[in-house]
């Protein structure tokens, strides 16, 4: 959330409420409502409502004080006590200090930094998600306390890792819209449940529960422990490409793709996650810039349930006008702003024309109390007007709740079970610990922790090295970084690289990308290995007593079909941004002491991917035009590495071993439709393809819901976990039908020679939709193929 360039004044109006805040954070001042002062307005009054609270507290205020609240650093009401507040703090995957809100220069200087999300997500594991969401959920409480932060944080990225070259790719959890919802829906809850709450069902790994019956709402009128912010609505997925930036760009999309790729993630996060933040995007969609998108906006609210604030994107507001020029005055950008739904703008824009807009008669001093009651709605929801929130339910988390024991404990897990094993000829890997003499590790990120984050990285509790930690299990191990840095521009470091791979036993070169290459405000433009990377790769490959371990960092895609096909490369391992505890996952997966199970969550792509425009929106192939589509679902070209590929050091064999054969769905439609009047409809002489869902039809849908019943077998001799992705290939009864659909996937641990039972839970009208052509959802009537990975199959007859 990086500003786009903003004039002398806002960045001085900036600074400054910066500094107020940060003084506030400091020193402690006088929480609103804490007794003996300014308890007794009705807005302190705690057994009034949420809402009966919010409406007393905007009643008091005069219009200017009004203004002063919509930004990201919301100005001071002294005479009722009110201090200034900061919207903005970060939480991506830790806590991170890119916002003004979060602070290390204190007795808390630092938190624990988990993997980068696209190598969590790669975890394919739905508790590991929502345990990351609650500690880190803890550490931003404890922080607070100490003055170090605030309790509104903009996270989780939720928008749909399109496009390849993408920098903020590695924020997301991927490509697939169903993985990127339940990630959403996962974090969110983990961050935001008040811990009063009764978590009915948490077991890592251990098979699928119905999400419906896993939590357990207490009556305590929304309370929430930290605000989470479902981020950026939306269509949002480019930074800078070609004449392209995200502060100008529009994002043309068909009603098609925004109802099955872009949007599902955003309804999900904020219909099942209860998220109590969205924020709109710089772009604009369809012609009409995020933020001031009315309709969108306001669906959220009406039909989606959102109940929470909107804030811009940094400055988003501004770009309305001073970008985009969709309005013609930055009052007209405000009002837009207001009346679509946006309640606080991230910088200073509504601070400077609010007023104006206003006495303008550009919007209304009604639409401004509306914007407010939301934004105190979520700070009552937070217990910041109860008095000190210190003292209440959270007031023991401290310090000793950041960095502990079992926060680095699940960090280490996540990038365990992320990292993704690619390619493993002969079983190169694991290695044995006492078979090797001598290790040599060859390039510019196995030494350097400084980007082993990734992007909204803060302070992480302890750095370490992949070297250092491959240091633990041989002593005799080398380092040459072979390139001075990632973009490797020259070859004079590979002569010194070359000599100590021709002399250890075993050779692993670091390779990939950091952000110098992929990051906020800049996309790649090309997918292979930067510079001169691929031939120290190469040259360390051909020297090397045996096949060497290629390492790949980085969270979006490369070509390394040259790796791929060398017989002198043995394995390839993908570690992403793998966080704080990465070093010890990789060298522990190395040597044999867990096995990998991770999948990768997008599609690599081969180098000439790049001849398609970033700026096509478009999902769906065009073969017209020469277009491939996006992404496995609709992606029609050659791939490097497809979506869900990644090895195991055992073998998992697995059956279905119950499933319907035909599903009816008759009862779906009201008592006084026929069949005949459905056909009617179509044209006569035309059968009937597909049935077209309503919102009624789908409330009544659930008692369709059906399970498909499998075993897991691991036929090896080591224990391990393995993902299950069950597919759906539905009758191509309309355009645009995906290639095929991930419907289902669970991550279960057997052990060496036993099975295990796992079930999924299908909802057809969830489950077994595609969106035509004009975003409405429908089920395709025929036969639809069930599969697990590529290879079992069961047919699924779908009929009225």
């Amino acid at each position: 959330m990086k500003h786009p360039q903003l004039t002398l004044i806002s960045l001085l109006f900036f600074t400054s409420a910066i500094a107020e805040t940060f003084k506030n954070l400091d020193s402690h001042p006088q929480f609103p409502c804490k007794p003996p002062h300014f308890s007794s307005y009705p807005f302190c009054n705690v057994s009034l409502s949420i809402k009966q609270r919010a409406i007393s507290l905007v009643s008091f205020l005069t219009l200017t004080e009004k203004v002063g609240q919509l930004s990201n650093t919301a100005a001071s009401v002294p005479r009722l006590g009110i201090p200034p507040y900061e919207w903005w703090s970060e939480s991506l995957h830790g806590i991170a200090d890119n916002g003004p809100g979060v602070s290390f220069n204190g007795s808390i200087s630092s938190a624990t930094s988990f993997p980068q999300v696209i190598v969590s997500a790669s975890s394919f594991n739905r508790t590991l998600w929502y345990e990351i969401g609650s500690a880190v959920a803890v550490e931003a409480r404890a922080m607070y306390n100490g003055g170090q932060a605030g309790l509104t944080f903009w996270a989780p990225n939720i928008n749909v890792f399109r496009d390849p070259r993408w920098g903020r790719g590695q924020e997301t959890p991927g490509e697939d819209p169903k993985v990127v919802s339940e990630y959403g829906v996962e974090f969110v809850r983990g961050f935001q449940e008040n811990r009063k709450r009764k978590v009915l069902t948490r077991r890592f790994g251990d098979g699928v529960v119905d999400d419906d019956a896993r939590y357990d709402d207490d009556g305590d009128d929304g309370k929430l422990m930290v605000s989470a912010c479902c981020k950026h609505f939306t269509a949002y997925d480019l930074e800078k490409w070609g004449n392209f930036t995200r502060y100008d760009f529009n994002a043309v999309v068909t009603e098609q793709d925004m109802e099955d790729t872009y949007q599902p993630p955003f309804q999900s996060c904020i219909r099942d996650g209860k998220a109590s933040c969205l924020m709109c995007s710089y772009n604009a969609v369809n012609g009409v810039p995020a933020c001031a998108q009315e309709d969108l906006l306001k669906k959220a609210r009406v039909e989606w349930g959102f109940e929470g604030y909107i804030t811009s994107d940094c400055d988003a507001v501004a770009t309305i006008f001073e970008y985009q020029g969709y309005t013609k005055s930055p009052e007209e950008a405000v009002a837009d702003a207001i009346k679509a739904g946006v309640d606080i703008n991230c910088g200073t824009y509504m601070l400077r024309n609010t007023k104006s807009a206003i006495l303008k008669g550009k919007v209304s001093e009604e639409q401004v109390d509306q914007a407010l009651l939301n934004l105190f709605a979520v700070q009552l929801r937070l217990g910041l007007f109860d008095g000190d929130p210190r003292e209440g339910l959270y007031a023991k988390l401290g310090s000793n709740d950041i960095c502990s024991s079992d926060h680095r404990k699940l960090a280490l897990e996540a990038a365990r079970q992320g990292i993704v094993l690619l390619k493993n000829d002969h079983k190169l890997l694991p290695l044995k610990k006492n078979h090797v003499s001598s290790l040599a590790i060859v390039g510019p990120m196995a030494n350097n922790i400084s980007n082993m984050g990734g992007t909204y990285t803060g302070k992480p509790c302890q750095r370490k090295t992949l070297f250092t930690e491959l240091l633990e299990y041989v002593k005799k191990t080398s380092y040459v970084s072979g390139c001075s840095d990632v973009s490797c521009d020259s070859d004079n470091g590979f002569g010194e690289a070359l000599a100590i791979a021709k002399g250890a036993d075993f050779v692993i070169v670091v390779a990939g990308l950091d952000l110098s290459q992929e990051t906020e405000d800049k996309d790649r433009v090309s997918l292979s290995l930067p510079g001169k990377q691929r031939d120290l790769v190469s040259s360390v490959a051909a020297v090397s007593k045996k096949p060497v371990i290629l390492v790949l960092t980085g969270g979006g895609p490369v070509d390394v079909t040259f790796a791929k096909t060398d017989p002198r490369i043995g394995s390839i391992i993908w570690i992403g941004y793998p966080g704080e505890t990465g070093g010890q996952a990789l060298a522990e997966i190395i040597f044999g002491d867990f096995n990998p199970g991770g999948k990768l969550p997008m599609t690599w792509y081969p180098e000439s991917f790049t001849d398609v425009a970033m700026s096509d929106m478009h999902m769906r192939a065009d073969s017209s035009r020469g277009y491939p589509g996006r992404t496995y679902r609709f992606y029609t070209g050659p791939q490097v590495y497809s979506f869900g590929t990644g090895l195991s050091y055992t073998k998992f064999d697995y059956k279905i071993t119950s499933a319907p054969t035909r599903l009816s769905l008759s009862e779906l439609l009201p008592q006084q439709s026929s069949h005949k009047k459905l056909l009617l409809q179509h044209g006569e002489e035309e059968q009937l393809r597909y049935l077209q869902l309503d919102d009624a039809m789908v409330t009544s849908c659930e008692t369709l819901r059906f399970h498909v019943r499998v075993n897991v077998s691991n036929t090896g001799e080591i224990d391990g976990s393995h993902v299950l992705m069950m597919y759906s290939k539905m009758p191509p009864v309309i355009s645009g039908v995906p290639e095929k659909q991930l419907i289902g996937f669970d991550r279960v641990h057997v052990h060496s020679n036993e099975m295990i039972e796992t079930v999924f839970v299908i909802d057809p009208c969830k489950h077994l939709i595609v969106a035509n052509d004009v975003g409405k959802r429908v089920i395709p009537l025929g036969i639809h193929v069930l599969f697990l990975g590529d290879l079992l199959q069961h047919s699924l007859s779908v009929e009225l």
